[in-house]
């Protein structure tokens, strides 16, 4: 496929979004029903009443380009791929030190040969790009999800991977789940800082980041912080315009209510055979959620692997979720067809946009209600 995936190709009155829906269900009628055992869950339910709720500052921004050599060439998209890192400092409330959120930016470039260096010149001729905004679960670096990261934007997305504070395996003595419930205000203060590195000059991201077509996606903690962002009253960001949950659940902790309007399209991934995360989250959110959402069923897939660990489910949750993203927000009409291929693959995984049977076995620790 040539460069230039993401050229704007915006639904028209004859391609709507109900049609195309409608195709997808038609050739999922044979998606296979979620079926689980007993299982439990690692994440602790997070205590909201000892952490402090953050503003979201509007102004105050602190941004510094480095490095972090990660580049590559992925066979999942078309181009080439550039990294580099902004350290974003979040102002505290007061009385409260400032939130460090290191951030890892992974971008489209056209120069294989510059790609394999740091802070390789981005592709400005296809430019705007949607973005992606990633957040990594609790004890895993973002590292950990690298391949995942560098397909997404070797498919046309500025991808950017904050770290949270208290999350990062490589300091163990500063990790607290807990903090969890800082995150989604850490996540709004991210895209307001990316968005004004990209509409100003001499940032790396200038110029490279479309403010209207923005996604969220997380895995495991990062996908309850990332349904939050979505679809909790606590911390709705209306910028976001889909989100992927990707092995995720609802949490009480964040204070607010889930309101599934159908206002930000929803794609949930699970493994059927996941013992950290149980299905039975993730089927709770799908079955509450309004249309547009999918359902992924990763058959006999465990927690971590389908995302961090490069392989056969890596690659079908990486297609199946640029392909969501690239109908969702960048409006590719073709893309819900092709997510429908790239989901179904006979005994590995199930894609569907029908009924997900209620999971009557395991709970789901700190969901409402």
């Amino acid at each position: 496929m040539p460069p230039g995936r993401h050229r704007r190709v915006r639904l028209g009155t004859s391609t709507s979004r109900a049609g195309l829906v409608g195709a997808i269900g038609v050739s999922l009628l044979a998606a296979t029903v979620l079926t689980v055992g007993a299982l439990y869950r690692h994440q602790s339910t997070p205590a909201p009443a000892t952490t402090v709720t953050r503003r979201l500052p509007t102004t105050t921004t602190s941004t510094v380009a480095t490095t972090q050599p990660v580049p590559s060439l992925s066979a999942d998209g078309s181009y080439a791929v550039g990294t580099t890192s902004l350290s974003i400092m979040e102002p505290g409330a007061p009385g409260v030190g400032d939130r460090s959120l290191p951030t890892a930016i992974f971008y489209p470039v056209r120069d294989i040969a510059a790609a394999r260096g740091p802070d390789a010149p981005p592709d400005r001729i296809h430019a705007p790009y949607p973005l992606l905004v990633f957040s990594q679960g609790y004890d895993l670096s973002v590292q950990a999800y690298s391949t995942l990261l560098t397909d997404w934007a070797s498919a046309g997305f500025v991808v950017a991977a904050p770290t949270y504070p208290h999350t990062d395996p490589s300091d163990q003595r500063s990790l607290d789940e807990n903090d969890i419930t800082n995150h989604p205000a850490d996540l709004r203060y991210v895209i307001t800082t990316l968005l004004e590195a990209a509409q100003g000059s001499g940032s790396p991201l200038s110029g490279l980041i479309d403010a209207n077509e923005i996604g969220a996606v997380g895995h495991s903690d990062g996908a309850d912080v990332t349904l939050a962002v979505a679809a909790d009253t606590c911390c709705q960001d209306p910028r976001v315009k889909a989100a992927a949950i990707l092995s995720g659940a609802e949490l009480a902790s964040f204070g607010g209510r889930y309101a599934f309007s159908g206002r930000v399209p929803l794609l949930i991934t699970q493994g059927n055979a996941d013992t950290i995360n149980f299905p039975t989250c993730s089927a709770q959110i799908y079955n509450a959620a309004a249309s547009p959402k999918y359902y992924l069923d990763l058959l006999g897939a465990p927690h971590e692997a389908p995302y961090a660990a490069p392989g056969p489910d890596q690659q079908i949750v990486a297609q199946v979720t640029t392909d969501f993203f690239d109908a969702e927000i960048a409006g590719q009409s073709a893309a819900l067809a092709a997510m429908a291929t790239a989901g179904n693959v006979g005994g590995r995984t199930s894609l569907t946009t029908g009924p997900v049977a209620p999971q009557a076995t395991g709970a789901c620790p700190g969901a409402p209600g």
